[in-house]
């Protein structure tokens, strides 16, 4: 499996963005997804994670209500969408698919990672 982020860019803050993952074959709809981000010098940070047909979300504590994922697995994608961007936000975005059709938080839990999309929040 392979996958494909891409929607990030360079706002300003109180801006939003809609980030998108792709999976390359349909087998990715049967395992959980997650995005994570790392900023400069900081370690990869949990963010989101979905179950394989959505019906399960979880989302890290600081973000939630400004993070919202989904999914549709018609089009073998997830996607974030993110609201009130502020410039701690800056990171490089990645999304994950998990070795179960459920997610954890943890990283190594996933097995496919895409190249990540860089998101700028300017002040």
């Amino acid at each position: 499996v392979q996958l494909q982020a891409s929607g990030g860019g360079l706002v300003q803050a109180g801006a939003s963005l809609r980030l998108s993952c792709a999976a390359s074959r349909r087998t990715s709809t049967n395992n959980g997804v997650g995005w994570f981000r790392q900023a400069p010098g900081k370690e990869r940070e949990f963010i989101a994670a979905i179950s394989w047909n959505g019906g399960s979300t979880a989302y890290a504590d600081s973000l939630k209500g400004r993070f919202t994922i989904s999914r549709d697995n018609a089009k073998n994608t997830v996607y974030l969408e993110m609201n009130s961007l502020k410039p701690e936000d800056t990171a490089v975005y990645y999304c994950a698919s998990h070795r179960h059709s459920y997610y954890s938080k943890d990283a190594p839990s996933y097995i496919y990672w895409g190249q990540g999309t860089l998101v700028t929040v300017s002040s």
